[in-house]
């Protein structure tokens, strides 16, 4: 099963933040703005290229309407060592490393997979891997989200690749 398109409704989902307490509820996120998901793990070569663009998404245009929430598919320690090795500050979720109930949910195949989810639910943008464009247009749609100016999310000179599978 490919992972969930864009067109398609988000499943809806509760899962437990990595710094415990109160669970994260994609319903509850939505009510305040788009969402931006990224599932991810911390082997993942891939991953560790996309995930601290994506918080360069979230350090220009993370907070106000827009939400910004990794699911980690490892357990909470690794997970914990891959943050702060990569200096990743958005919000972070765990599903089950037994069943991957939300990652089977979206129908993931690959890692990373990001979803733009808007406020009434529809998935805008299902990016598998990593797709330079895709970025560039979550990061338009979170500054657009909180009627900010876009922000480069990529610096003048850098390197940077146009796709890498997943």
């Amino acid at each position: 099963m490919a992972a969930l398109s864009a067109g398609t409704r988000a499943p809806q989902f509760e899962l437990p933040l990595i710094e415990g307490g109160a669970e994260f509820s994609l319903e509850q996120a939505r009510a305040r703005g788009p969402v931006l998901l990224v599932f991810f793990k911390i082997s993942c070569p891939v991953c560790q290229y996309a995930l601290p663009f994506l918080e360069r998404i979230y350090k220009a245009h993370g907070g106000g309407k827009v939400t910004i929430a990794g699911i980690s598919q490892n357990p909470a320690k690794d997970t914990r060592q891959f943050l702060e090795r990569f200096g990743i500050t958005f919000e972070v979720l765990l599903d089950d490393t037994k069943s991957f109930p939300v990652s089977s949910a979206y129908g993931l195949t690959n890692v990373p997979t990001a979803f733009w989810i808007a406020e009434d639910g529809e998935i805008e943008i299902a990016s598998v891997g990593w797709v330079k464009a895709d970025v560039e247009q979550m990061a338009h749609k979170a500054a657009e989200a909180n009627q900010a100016t876009a922000t480069p999310i990529f610096s003048p000179g850098e390197q940077i690749a146009d796709f890498r599978a997943g």
